[in-house]
C-alpha cells in the first residue's frame, strides 16, 4: 500500500472506495483526490485528510488512477489526462458501459486498463463489483484493483465480454430489489397493514434470506422449498407469481438491461 492512488471524480461511489481504502490500511498521504467544486474538494480534505489536486497533477503524481466519474464525462476526462499520463500507470475505469478499448485509445499505447462495475451497495461496504482486464492489464493489475476495491465489498472478475451481462445483474441489480420491496409494501398495506410495520417485515425478511443465501451453501431451490409445506400459504403464493409469469418477467428485464448497455458502450445515447 505504498503505491499513490488517485480517485478522480469523488462523488458518492468515488468517496465510499476512498473511505473503503482507508479503513483498510491505506495511509491518507498515499491517496489523492479530484472534485469539481472547491468546496466538495476541502470537505474530502477535512473528512478524510487527504490531498486534493487538479486531475492533470494526479495523473503526473499517482501510480493508479481510479475514473469514477460519469460515462458521458468520460471523453473530456481523458482529454485532459492523455498529456500526462505514461504507459506504466494503471488506469481503473468505474464508469458504467465504457469499454477499455475507448480509454486505451485515448491514452498512451500500452497503458494498462481495467474496467470495473460496482454497484451503488459500495456505499454501505456490501458491494459487488465486477473486474475485467483490458488489452495490457496484467493478473498483478487485476490483484491491485481487487485490493482497493475489496474494503467497500466482494469482487468478481469476469472476461470484459461479460461485462454487460454483469452490468444487467449487479450493476443494476440493487433497483430489481427495490422495486420489489416497494410492490410487497403496498401490498402488506393492501393485506391490511400500517406502512412502517410492512416495510420492517420486508426489509428484515430479505437481509436474512440474503444471509441465508450466501452464508448456507445451499441452492436457492432448496431454501424456497424448505419455506414451503403442501398446501400451505407458500406455495399458493408462488403458483400466482408463476401464473403472471413473474420468472420470465425477470428473464426479460435483464435481457432488456444487457442489451441497453450494449448499446451505451457502443456510444448510443
Amino acid at each position: 500500500m505504498t503505491q499513490t492512488v488517485a480517485v478522480l471524480g469523488t462523488g458518492k461511489i468515488g468517496e465510499a472506495l476512498l473511505s473503503g481504502m482507508i479503513r483498510a490500511g491505506w495511509h491518507p498521504a498515499n491517496l489523492l483526490v479530484t472534485a469539481r467544486r472547491p468546496e466538495r474538494a476541502a470537505e474530502l480534505h477535512t473528512r478524510y485528510g487527504v490531498e486534493t489536486v487538479t486531475n492533470a497533477e494526479a495523473a503526473k503524481r499517482a501510480d493508479t488512477l481510479i475514473l469514477a466519474v460519469k460515462p458521458q464525462d468520460m471523453g473530456k476526462l481523458l482529454d485532459e489526462l492523455a498529456p500526462h499520463v505514461t504507459s506504466d500507470r494503471l488506469v481503473v475505469s468505474a464508469a458504467a458501459g465504457i469499454p477499455s478499448s475507448f480509454i486505451e485509445a485515448r491514452l498512451a499505447s500500452g497503458t494498462p486498463v481495467v474496467r470495473v462495475m460496482p454497484n451503488t451497495p459500495v456505499l454501505v461496504d456490501e458491494g459487488m463489483s465486477v473486474i475485467s482486464a483490458g488489452s495490457h492489464a496484467t493478473l498483478d493489475h487485476l490483484a491491485h484493483t481487487e485490493e482497493i476495491f475489496g474494503g467497500v465489498g466482494k469482487t468478481l472478475r469476469v472476461p470484459e465480454s461479460q461485462q454487460d451481462a454483469a452490468t444487467a445483474l449487479s450493476g443494476s441489480g440493487p433497483a430489481y430489489f427495490y422495486y420489489l420491496v416497494e410492490a410487497m409494501t403496498d401490498a402488506g398495506i393492501l393485506l391490511g397493514l400500517p406502512r412502517a410495520q410492512a416495510y420492517d417485515l420486508i426489509v428484515q425478511s430479505a437481509i436474512g434470506a440474503a444471509v441465508m443465501l450466501r452464508d448456507s451453501g445451499e441452492h436457492p431451490v432448496k431454501l424456497r422449498e424448505a419455506v414451503m409445506s403442501p398446501a400451505g400459504t407458500t406455495i399458493s403464493a408462488i403458483r400466482e407469481l408463476e401464473n403472471h409469469g413473474v420468472r420470465a418477467a425477470l428473464i426479460a428485464a435483464l435481457e432488456a438491461a444487457r442489451d441497453r448497455s450494449r448499446e451505451l458502450a457502443s456510444g448510443n445515447s
